[in-house]
């Protein structure tokens, strides 16, 4: 089973190695998983850790067609794994996801009876789909994801998902559409983001116990608030507990996910449950 320590993947087959190619601190609202387009993942790995004088590119895992593992950097820094990219009214996505590199050789090019990947290598028909793509283009010869990277990659967004309190599980091809077609139609993305996003409904229910607490956009009172304050009562989900601080999503329609002081929230037990279902909580401007 994986975990998440210190910002760090922990389990069997994940190994880490630095990336020179990152920014700053990263709290992240998305998921991105990418295609490689490369030979392997070892190739891979090489190449987002050699640092460029221009267009170094990075992101947090490389994730292996036998399952294993490579963390690039920590989940709280930021990796160049997006480019020029949006979503929701947001640019620069880099800022704002955690991005996953699959080893995969991506689209191909059809010669004769035979597939082959940019790179040269042939590949044989049970290790390709025929589909189009979702934003078009004709049928094209795709390279499949193994069964056990698949179920890596599942397992990786529902931890992911939770642990950061995520807002949507993306491919490149979202965030850069008519840039970039990764992950590609081989790659179960919708089915994958569904099933992490509906995992979230079985975190920690706490309840604020102070009369105003502020929810903040980092750990610390250095970070400022980034919606209303919270008031006493109010019910928020438990994504990470930190030293002294914990990042909370609040049970809202806006669904809001930051940073709030740990002692003033407390595990949501049947009298606050009934109480805060009779009496819900107010918000106020902070």
């Amino acid at each position: 089973m994986l975990t998440i320590d210190n910002h760090r993947l922990v389990g069997e087959g994940v190994t880490f190695r630095t990336t020179p190619n990152h920014g700053g601190p990263l709290s992240a609202r998305y998921l991105v998983f990418h295609y490689t387009a490369g030979s392997s993942c070892d190739s891979s790995v090489e190449s987002l850790c050699t640092q460029k004088a221009r267009g170094s590119a990075s992101a947090h895992l490389v994730l292996a067609r036998d399952g294993r593992i490579v963390q690039l950097a920590p989940f709280n820094v930021v990796t160049w794994h997006a480019g020029v990219s949006c979503w929701d009214g947001l640019t620069g996505l880099n800022k704002r996801s955690i991005g996953i590199e699959l080893d995969n050789a991506g689209r191909m090019q059809r010669v004769g009876e035979k597939f082959v990947a940019w790179f040269g290598k042939e590949f044989p028909a049970a290790d390709v789909l025929l589909a189009e793509h979702k934003h078009g283009g004709g049928v094209m010869p795709w390279h499949i994801y193994s069964e056990v990277q698949l179920a890596r990659a599942a397992e990786l967004a529902q931890l992911l998902v939770n642990h950061y309190g995520l807002q949507d599980v993306l491919g490149h091809e979202d965030i850069a559409p008519g840039r970039k077609q990764d992950p590609g139609p081989a790659f179960p993305l919708a089915t994958l983001a569904r099933r992490a996003l509906r995992s979230q409904a079985s975190l920690t229910p706490c309840v604020v116990t102070s009369n105003t607490l502020n929810i903040r956009s980092g750990p610390g009172v250095s970070f400022d608030p980034i919606a209303p304050a919270l008031l006493r009562g109010a019910v928020v989900l438990l994504l990470e507990r930190g030293a002294g601080w914990s990042k909370v999503r609040v049970e809202r329609p806006d669904g809001v996910a930051g940073w709030v002081n740990q002692r003033f929230i407390a595990p949501r037990n049947k009298q606050q449950t009934r109480r805060t279902r009779a009496h819900p909580p107010r918000y106020v401007s902070g």
